[in-house]
């Protein structure tokens, strides 16, 4: 994208989005689980079992801060903690069947809340949307991986 007025339009446009999303989706099933413990086992899920750093490199938080979340979802049951083969002074965490049973409750909820409000779009418009965030997710992922590339 080289015109930097469309940019700043696409960067509004994208941050409001998220807003929105978090204030439909994401806030009604605190109930639940937190919206940051939810969003830990989802990535876990879909990362399998892996280090707390690799899962904190992949959700862009500090170890530190990772590492009082995982201690939550252990005590709730709904994360499983064990050594790691390769290294025994480190540890590979991966979802329980009760994290993963929560974690379909919360997709099942947000499914069932994004279908009744996009009951007017036919299939085609879904399919253009979807396509349209994949596409920007995979050009916006190297800033995540490489947050210096950002500055250039």
């Amino acid at each position: 994208m080289s015109d930097k007025a469309q940019a700043h339009e696409l960067a509004d446009a994208i941050f409001l989005l998220g807003r929105t999303l978090r204030g439909a989706l994401v806030h009604h099933d605190t109930d639940v689980l937190p919206s940051a413990l939810v969003a830990i086992l989802l990535m876990l899920a879909r990362m399998g079992e892996c280090r707390p750093s690799e899962l904190a490199v992949e959700l862009c938080v500090s170890q530190s801060s990772l590492s009082r979340q995982i201690a939550e979802l252990v005590e709730r049951g709904l994360v499983d903690r064990h050594p790691d083969p390769d290294d025994r002074r480190a540890h590979r965490v991966s979802c329980s069947e009760s994290g993963l049973e929560i974690l379909d409750l919360v997709r099942k909820r947000r499914t069932e809340r994004l279908s009744a409000e996009l009951a007017d779009w036919d299939e085609t418009e879904i399919a253009s949307a979807i396509t349209t965030l994949e596409r920007l997710t995979a050009s916006l992922a190297p800033l995540v991986v490489d947050p210096r590339r950002s500055n250039s």
